[in-house]
C-alpha cells in the first residue's frame, strides 16, 4: 500500500512539474527571443538560447521605440481604472447587499446585464459619443470604457463576498457610533480585501492587455498605451523583432508581478467563498 501511495505521489508530482514547465516555458522563450537580432531569429535559432545576448534591444526599445512613454501611459490608465472600478463597485455592492431599499434586486440584475455586452457592439457608439464630448485622444477615452466594462464583474464579486459577512459586525459598529460612511470604510473594506485583490487582478489584466479601444480611440503618440505602441513597432519594410520581443517582455513583467503579489489574497477570496457561500 505504501509503495502504491509513493508511486501515485511521484506520478502526481511529475505531472505537476510538467504543467509548471509548460506554463513557465513561454516566459523563458520570450526572454531569449528579446535578446536576439533578426539574423539569429530567421537563421534557425528561433527557440534556442541567444548566441549573442543583445541587451541593447531593451535600450533601443526604451530610447528609440518610445516604450517608456507607452509603459507610463499604460500604468496611468490601468491604475486609474483599477482605483475607480474598486471604489464604484464596492460602494454599489454595499448599497445593494447591505442596505434595504426597493428595487435593489432589479438594480443588481441591470448591472449584471453589462457582463453580456461585447465590446465590439459598443465600439462605434462609444467612438461617436467620445468624439462629441471631445474626449478622443485623452486618457479618459480609455479609462471610462474600461471602468464601464469592469464594473459588472466587480460588483458581482464584491456582492458575493459581502453576503457572507455577518450583519452583527455592522450592528456592533453602529452601536459604537459609526455612521454609514465609517461602517463602509472602517468595517466593510478591511473585510473584503481578498475580493479587492481579485477585482484588481481581473481589472488589471483586462485593461493592461486591451487593444481594440486603445487603437480606435487613441491616435496621438503621447497617449498611446503599451499594446498599441508595440504594435506600431512593426515597420512597413523592416521590423526589428528583437526589440518587439523586448517590448513584449516589458509588458509581461508587470502582469506576472501583480499576480504574484496578490495571488495569496485571491486564494483567500476563493477559499472564503467556497466555505461561506
Amino acid at each position: 500500500m505504501r509503495t502504491m501511495k509513493h508511486i501515485k505521489s511521484g506520478a502526481l508530482h511529475i505531472c505537476l512539474l510538467a504543467i509548471a514547465v509548460i506554463q513557465v516555458f513561454p516566459l523563458f522563450w520570450l526572454l531569449g527571443f528579446s535578446l536576439k537580432d533578426n539574423n539569429e531569429i530567421f537563421g534557425g535559432n528561433i527557440a534556442g538560447l541567444p548566441q549573442n545576448w543583445r541587451f541593447s534591444n531593451y535600450a533601443s526599445a526604451f530610447n528609440q521605440a518610445n516604450v517608456l512613454q507607452y509603459l507610463l501611459n499604460s500604468i496611468l490608465v490601468t491604475a486609474a481604472t483599477i482605483l475607480i472600478t474598486i471604489v464604484l463597485a464596492a460602494t454599489a455592492a454595499y448599497a445593494i447587499q447591505r442596505m434595504i431599499w426597493k428595487g435593489r434586486n432589479i438594480a443588481m440584475k441591470g448591472i449584471l446585464v453589462g457582463m453580456m455586452v461585447p465590446i465590439h457592439a459598443v465600439l462605434l457608439p462609444l467612438f461617436i459619443v467620445l468624439s462629441k464630448i471631445k474626449l478622443l485622444n485623452t486618457y479618459w477615452a480609455l479609462i471610462i470604457p474600461y471602468v464601464a466594462f469592469g464594473l459588472p464583474l466587480a460588483v458581482y464579486l464584491f456582492s458575493s463576498f459581502m453576503v457572507s459577512i455577518p450583519r452583527e459586525m455592522e450592528e456592533a459598529a453602529a452601536i459604537d457610533g459609526c455612521n454609514i460612511y465609517k461602517l463602509f470604510f472602517r468595517v466593510m473594506l478591511p473585510l473584503i480585501r481578498p475580493a479587492i485583490a481579485t477585482v484588481s487582478i481581473f481589472t488589471f489584466i483586462s485593461s493592461w492587455n486591451e487593444l481594440m479601444f486603445a487603437v480606435t480611440f487613441i491616435n496621438k503618440q503621447e497617449y498611446k498605451t503599451l499594446t498599441v505602441g508595440i504594435m506600431s513597432m512593426v515597420g512597413a519594410y523592416t521590423t526589428k523583432w528583437g526589440e518587439i520581443g523586448a517590448g513584449l517582455m516589458i509588458a509581461t513583467v508587470p502582469t506576472v508581478a501583480i499576480y504574484l503579489l496578490l495571488s495569496d489574497q485571491v486564494q483567500n477570496s476563493l477559499v472564503a467563498g467556497a466555505v461561506k457561500g
